[in-house]
């Protein structure tokens, strides 16, 4: 291993594009219509609050490509906190990215492919020991570097957006139903309609969450100003389109009522066209997605920790570089460890329920991270995100609802993760007091 703190820039605009839509798209998508319709009663708004989705979701994506273009330097979001605000702002972000959103949220994607898995093989394990196969190999995989692990995830992106592309042709084609663009929406407008449309964003918010991790690799971007921001609004654009064609087509074979009564939508579109063999294709083509979705995990998340330990702030292993690879394999296995132990201990869903609030406070915090970047000496070629200080308001207030919601409708479950979340700051004052000059 090497003490270098130099790693490997091998990444390009293509990577870059893969790994926003890989952060994106997981089996969510296959299955949120039908939350999303529970809410809101007609195509109009169902097509409606996704649009506003991606609106919102490329709000972001503008602001990341402006941070990626002012500090593209390794750790992305962990280094724009840092930057805009105290060096412990940005390690309480690390530390909630290791024990509960990212290892978390990997245990429970790895669960999902394990279940799809066994449901298209008739293999017998059991889903833990499946999961923890698939998230050893991805991190095997991803301790050979950069290169390796994006050429896996973009080899699955691809795959995952030709599943959804033969969704949407299939369904269209031979799925029937037709859709009715009147009426507009189901009740006047009201506080109850606002309520529930705001009901159907979160879930929605949640669907097209996941871009801003590409952020994470820049340093091993060759030019990460222009192909980061370019990726960003490329990858964020391409999956708008992939979502919205899925729930017209949804809502469309099905019908909103349709839509609202099942929980496999894509399966129950798959099945209208083909019968069973539509609906077991689909549940192959969701089996690569969580795949895709998990790779692009264990290949970005890495590298926060790797930038804490260059600041000092974590074990002095995590930020060395393998001198034969290029990888921060420390990191990696790191992650990929706990994420296998969450994933055998069952704990996942526990912990996905505390995350909510706390990953809309680092979205907010570090869009309005902006505000502060803006006022100090621009470099060259800064990427200036359109509509500011307009639209990053737009998005900080919409994030800042989004946690206001969460806190409303699952207290116990905010203050939980709150208290994770806090338990950062003691940590952080430890390392910062051994850190080394």
């Amino acid at each position: 291993m090497s003490e270098v703190p130099g790693i490997r820039r091998q990444l390009g605009l293509f990577d870059a594009t893969m790994i926003v839509m890989g952060g994106i798209v997981g089996s969510g998508i296959f299955i949120n219509p039908y939350v999303v319709a529970l809410h809101v009663h007609t195509p109009f708004l169902i097509l409606g609050v996704w649009l506003m989705g991606g609106v919102l979701a490329m709000l972001g994506a503008f602001i990341w490509a402006e941070l990626a273009t002012r500090l593209p330097g390794a750790g992305g979001q962990y280094l724009y906190l840092r930057e805009a605000y105290h060096p412990m702002v940005a390690f309480v972000y690390g530390w909630v990215l290791l024990l509960v959103t990212q290892t978390g949220g990997m245990a429970a994607v790895a669960v999902a492919f394990a279940h799809y898995y066994r449901e298209i093989s008739g293999f017998g394990g059991s889903d833990g020991a499946i999961a923890a196969t698939a998230l050893l190999g991805l991190t095997v995989v991803n301790c050979f570097g950069a290169r390796a692990g994006s050429n896996v995830q973009s080899a699955l992106m691809l795959m995952k957006t030709a599943a959804i592309a033969a969704l949407v042709v299939i369904g269209m084609a031979l799925g029937g139903g037709k859709l009715h663009a009147l009426p507009l929406a189901d009740q006047p407008l009201s506080l109850g309609l606002l309520g529930a449309i705001a009901a159907a964003m979160t879930p929605i918010a949640f669907a097209y969450g996941g871009w801003q991790t590409s952020s994470f690799v820049a340093g091993e971007m060759r030019d990460p100003r222009r192909d980061l921001s370019r990726g960003l609004i490329l990858g964020v654009s391409g999956v708008v389109l992939l979502y919205l064609s899925v729930n017209f087509v949804c809502v469309r074979v099905l019908g909103p009522a349709g839509l609202a009564a099942t929980r496999t939508p894509a399966s129950a579109v798959m099945r209208a066209a083909l019968g069973e063999r539509g609906a077991w294709w689909i549940a192959v083509g969701i089996a690569i997605s969580t795949l895709g979705f998990l790779s692009q995990g264990i290949l970005t998340a890495p590298r926060v920790y790797y930038a804490m330990a260059r600041d000092g702030l974590f074990f002095e292993r995590v930020g060395r570089i393998s001198r034969r690879t290029g990888a921060p394999v420390a990191a990696i296995l790191l992650q990929g460890l706990l994420a296998t132990a969450i994933a055998l201990l069952g704990r996942y869903e526990q912990i996905l329920n505390f995350e909510v609030s706390v990953d809309f406070i680092s979205f907010a915090l570090t869009a309005a991270a902006l505000f502060v970047l803006r006022r100090r000496p621009d470099g060259e070629g800064i990427y200036r995100a359109p509509g500011h200080p307009y639209t990053t308001a737009i998005f900080v207030l919409s994030c800042a609802t989004i946690v206001a919601s969460t806190v409303w409708h699952n207290p116990l479950d905010t203050f939980i993760g709150q208290l994770i979340l806090l338990t950062g700051i003691p940590v952080y004052w430890y390392w910062s007091r051994r850190r080394q000059p």
